[in-house]
């Protein structure tokens, strides 16, 4: 009885090991919001990290975290740092391509909870007098974040950040278009 009970545990553990295998190796999370302004008035706002504090929905979920900036004040080659609580977790973000008005990339390193990196982009594209902007995350997943994937949804987990975090610059952006 114990022999079969073994070779039952080896055999849902083998199972496990070979779904998590094959699950899909990337990642993506994308979220788009309608912004009643110009292009420029948004990209502004996502080009510059000093401006994050006001509509990031990270910012707000650690008031001690030690935040650092590096590179020019905005644009390609400003970066990013901050360590945290458990809730925003300690990382590094440098702006890796800025198109005035259209694109900022971003590489996104997180270092803790969990060691990963990711490429965050931000496109603006003109909708009659408004503006579309559409933030997506691609990231490679390894064996352990197939496995933790399994569990979390990453679209979901994510994804509620990026449309809090979209509302918010929808509203940064309204508040400034009125001075």
């Amino acid at each position: 009885m114990l022999k079969k009970i073994i070779i039952g545990v080896v055999v849902v553990v083998v199972v496990f090991l070979v779904v998590v295998a094959l699950q899909p190796p990337q990642y993506r999370v994308v979220r788009t919001i309608l912004i009643p302004a110009p292009p420029a008035d948004v990209f502004v706002h996502v080009n510059d990290f000093h401006k994050w504090e006001a509509w990031s929905p990270w910012a707000k979920l650690d008031p001690a975290c030690k935040n650092t900036y590096e590179g020019p004040e905005a644009g390609t080659g400003a970066a990013f740092g901050w360590a945290g609580n458990s809730k925003v977790g300690e990382g590094h973000m440098t702006i890796i391509e800025s198109q005035p008005a259209e694109l900022v990339s971003i590489k996104l390193d997180f270092i803790k909870p969990f060691a990963s990196t990711a490429i965050n982009r931000f496109s603006f594209k003109p909708e009659n007098s408004q503006t579309l902007v559409t933030w997506s995350m691609d990231g490679e997943k390894n064996f352990i974040s197939k496995a933790f994937c399994m569990f979390m949804n990453m679209d979901k987990t994510v994804g509620g950040d990026f449309e809090k975090g979209l509302a918010s610059l929808k509203s940064v952006t309204e508040l400034a278009a009125k001075k």
